[in-house]
């Protein structure tokens, strides 16, 4: 919006746009800038306001988790439903330095509104029941697969295509001449492709499968389109509800999302360039920027989020966020064909929904024996004593080494 409003302007004043407005790199950093400005600036109203309405945190009974009740008793009053600041920031930041007419755009505002809308809803009913636990989980859950389907059924269903993918699969050996002494001394070096990229139809793109720290994709045709589809669905609702369980210390979850995000950030930037994307031997996509624009105002919302958010915790996001955030960090994995890196830079989020996951069956096969102390994994180390600020602070060390592990792949590939 404020792109436009810049260029007419300037062609009011018969004057060039000046072309910084328009990298994708200028405004990365002016979308983080503005989401950081307008979480910290707005964080004392919204706690405020939260507060008034009484929306307070729910802790475990000591019915269910006696030593977790005790150590997280002072939390029961911190007002929750802080994702709201968190999507309202992003939101704005789109608004101003986006291009809303891209299609990249319109897919990650509409997954933003709805899982939001879903998180929202969970937040709104308890706190409406104070003895509630909000939606019910399978409700919650069939709501959140319903928009992944959809969403993969957008993106496989054969259409014209509605952005340009560009691969760079060969790299050719070329002559270089070097005089030495009069003579001639044929010297082999091996250069990127000259020749053309290959244009691939959206069919092509998303039937490829790009593998941290292996050159080749994996290309899946015919029938396992279906195994496509089901790994898409797989990665949104699985990344959505990762990341709600992840929210469950001081800063935790939206200390790990600054790191995904940003790692992720990298990747979509470098696919916009297309001679970066050459460089590097990775897919060259058309406006993947604007992925990377809209990661980098989760990055600056969450670190603005993460000044009241930090132990000890004035706010916490709630379903309305981590389900929002977990959401558009997994369909951006999905628009980048980045879904197994998605695996290992968000390790922090799949070890904590696989703690839950081997919790459950564990206890209901195995006549209710507990492989943790308690699940998800940062309560198992609070329950060993270590302290919260401790443990957030272990996770994120490890959240960091994962980030930078995902972007050493580029080159060792």
């Amino acid at each position: 919006m404020l792109l436009i409003l810049i260029k007419y302007l300037f062609k009011l004043f018969n004057s060039d746009i000046p072309s910084v407005f328009t990298y994708a790199s200028t405004r990365m950093m002016l979308a983080s800038i503005t989401s950081l400005i307008i979480t910290i600036f707005l964080g004392p109203f919204v706690i405020k306001k939260l507060y008034t309405l009484k929306i307070g945190q729910k802790i475990r009974t000591k019915e269910t988790c006696p030593l977790l009740a005790e150590l997280h008793e002072k939390k029961k009053d911190t007002p929750t439903m802080g994702g709201i600041l968190i999507l309202f920031s992003m939101l704005i930041s789109m608004f101003l330095w986006m291009d809303l007419t891209n299609v990249f755009t319109l897919i990650l505002l509409f997954t933003t509104l709805c899982l939001g809308f879903i998180g929202a809803i969970d937040d709104y009913l308890k706190l409406k029941h104070k003895n509630s636990k909000g939606l019910p989980s399978k409700l919650k859950f069939l709501f959140q697969l319903i928009f992944s389907v959809f969403i993969a059924l957008y993106l496989l269903w054969p259409s014209p295509d509605r952005f340009t993918k560009k691969e760079f699969p060969k790299r050719v050996l070329a002559k270089e001449n070097i005089s030495n002494n009069n003579a001639k001394i044929i010297k082999t070096i091996k250069t990127p492709a000259i020749s053309k990229p290959i244009n691939l139809t959206a069919k092509e793109y998303f039937s490829r499968f790009y593998i941290p720290f292996y050159k080749k994709p994996i290309i899946l045709k015919g029938f396992f389109i279906i195994l496509i589809f089901l790994l898409m669905v797989f990665v949104i609702t699985g990344t959505s509800n990762a990341v709600n369980l992840t929210d469950g210390l001081d800063g935790l979850a939206a200390g790990s999302l600054v790191m995904v995000a940003s790692a992720l950030a990298l990747f979509a930037f470098l696919s916009n360039h297309i001679q970066m994307a050459r460089y590097l031997n990775i897919l060259y996509i058309e406006h993947s920027g604007e992925i990377a624009i809209y990661l980098f105002a989760m990055t600056g919302a969450c670190l603005g989020f993460l000044w009241y958010n930090s132990f000890p915790a004035q706010i916490f996001m709630g379903d309305t966020g981590s389900l929002a955030l977990g959401g558009v960090i997994g369909v951006s994995a999905i628009l980048l064909r980045r879904e197994f890196l998605l695996a290992i830079i968000g390790g922090i989020f799949v070890v904590e929904a696989l703690s839950v996951i081997l919790q459950v069956l564990s206890y209901r096969y195995r006549n209710k024996k507990r492989v943790f102390l308690c699940s998800p994994l940062h309560h198992h180390f609070e329950y060993k004593g270590l302290p919260e600020s401790k443990v957030v602070i272990r996770f994120w060390i490890i959240g960091l080494l994962l980030a930078l592990i995902g972007v050493a792949s580029l080159k060792f590939q």
